[in-house]
């Protein structure tokens, strides 16, 4: 037995006490920073504070729509929230799945005779563990799953009050994983999947192999992000590209802790923050499902979220060349010549994808723009003048232009090197530099 479960077991109270029957009503809307089924009350108008007060804990699962639910293997919670599909969270509403999940097989595209995407083939899956990475003593005591269902988005959060409950949880989200032919997580390939199949395995359940089709948003969000945000938390992609704002959320790394006191005095109360959190999270994968799939369509030019910036606009058309859609992506690329952006150091990223490609008109003019503008990073500057030089040594063969841009590149060093110490690999830059400059007035000399 791990010395987690052995934890679980020490800490954990009666809590045997939980309304049967039907679930709760639940909320056809609700806002996009609080759920409706957070600010929902009790038939009896009590809030949980004062139910706690009472030492009423069957009240607070009743308040937080929470049921006992069975199976062969025993019992477990359960707790679905319904939204309807014209619920609208921060910038888009559900019912765009619709239109735009098809577009997601792109992410699946060299396997044949795979179905594509569509709103009711998707399972949007978040965990909330006990602690962090994918050991073998990671256990997840919360499992979110998401779906469309009868023209509404179904959440459904499964809590284990105590390790026993763990096989038959994992038994029926098993049952459920079946119906579905696409898992979307966020960094679901690194963490959820390998801390559910380590479960899986732990409890004598053989699904170490994931037979669903794996969406991670997490990737493109780092390949168009990574630079333009402070973070790529999904917390944050969703503040600052899909225009959703939490209210008093409860942090993920504050869910543990939140649990084992659960366990130690049986009161649940202030799990309803790690119950919000967990389906604001899935909510939040819904709408990146719709944003990566109008991206991938090629819908993104004049809507009121597109880029502002060129670095977003080059990340994401690199992102789709990569995704195999070459014409969207070329279609950016002329967004960001058209807007005629100067001394960005992001529109290095684009010339080296057209030295690579072989573009070198476009990819020289890029590096002019970068090399004429002093006032932009000068290491940015140092390279344009270098790839420049080089242009125009090997390709074009103007041996006097390619030693004006190699001087140029000596400049800016000379220009900043009272800004950085000599370290070994500037040191190693200054005497390539040298010796091309060494090389090229030879080559005119003669």
């Amino acid at each position: 037995m791990s010395s987690m479960r052995e934890r679980m077991n020490r800490l954990r109270g009666s809590q045997e006490a939980v309304t049967e029957g039907q679930p709760a009503d639940q909320p056809e809307s609700a806002q996009a920073v609080v759920p409706a089924s957070a600010r929902q009350e009790t038939a009896a108008g009590s809030s949980l504070a004062a139910a706690v007060k009472g030492d009423d804990h069957e009240a607070v699962w009743t308040k937080l729509q929470v049921t006992e639910r069975g199976n062969e293997w025993g019992s477990f919670l359960q707790r679905e929230v319904r939204y309807s599909l014209e619920h609208r969270h921060g910038h888009h509403m559900l019912s765009e799945l619709a239109d735009t999940a098809l577009h997601l097989k792109a992410f699946h595209s060299d396997e044949s005779g795979l179905a594509a995407p569509a709103m009711d083939n998707l399972l949007f899956l978040d965990l909330e563990t006990t602690g962090l990475g994918a050991g073998a003593g990671n256990i997840p005591f919360m499992a979110g799953l998401a779906f469309v269902e009868e023209r509404q988005f179904v959440i459904i959060q499964y809590l284990i009050r105590h390790p026993a409950e763990e096989r038959a949880m994992l038994a029926d989200l098993q049952d459920r994983m079946d119906s579905f032919q696409y898992l979307v997580t966020y960094n679901g390939r690194t963490f959820d999947w390998p801390v559910l199949a380590g479960r899986f395995i732990m409890n004598g359940l053989d699904r170490a192999e994931l037979k669903l089709k794996h969406l991670d948003f997490l990737h493109p969000s780092r390949s168009i992000w990574r630079n333009t945000l402070a973070s790529c938390k999904l917390s944050y992609v969703e503040e600052e590209r899909l225009g959703i704002h939490r209210v008093d959320d409860v942090p993920g790394s504050e869910a543990p802790a939140i649990y084992f006191q659960f366990l130690a005095d049986s009161n649940p109360a202030p799990l309803e923050g790690v119950f919000v959190h967990n389906e604001l999270d899935m909510l939040a994968m819904a709408c990146l499902s719709i944003r990566f799939g109008r991206l991938l369509d090629n819908r993104i030019a004049g809507e009121r979220y597109a880029p502002e910036k060129p670095e977003e606009w080059i990340r994401t058309g690199l992102w789709l060349e990569r995704m195999g859609q070459t014409q969207q992506a070329e279609a950016l690329f002329r967004i960001i010549m058209e807007t005629d952006p100067e001394g960005e150091p992001s529109l290095l990223l684009l010339a080296a994808r057209d030295k690579k490609i072989g573009n070198w008109e476009r990819a020289v003019l890029l590096w002019q723009k970068v090399a004429m503008k002093g006032h932009v990073l000068y290491t940015s500057v140092y390279e344009a003048h270098i790839e420049l030089a080089m242009y125009y040594e090997h390709r074009a063969k103007q041996l006097d232009t390619a030693l004006a841009y190699a001087k140029g590149a000596q400049r800016v060093i000379s220009d900043r090197a009272h800004l950085h110490r000599a370290d070994a690999k500037r040191r190693a830059e200054q005497e390539a530099l040298s010796n091309r400059i060494e090389r090229l007035t030879r080559k005119l000399s003669r």
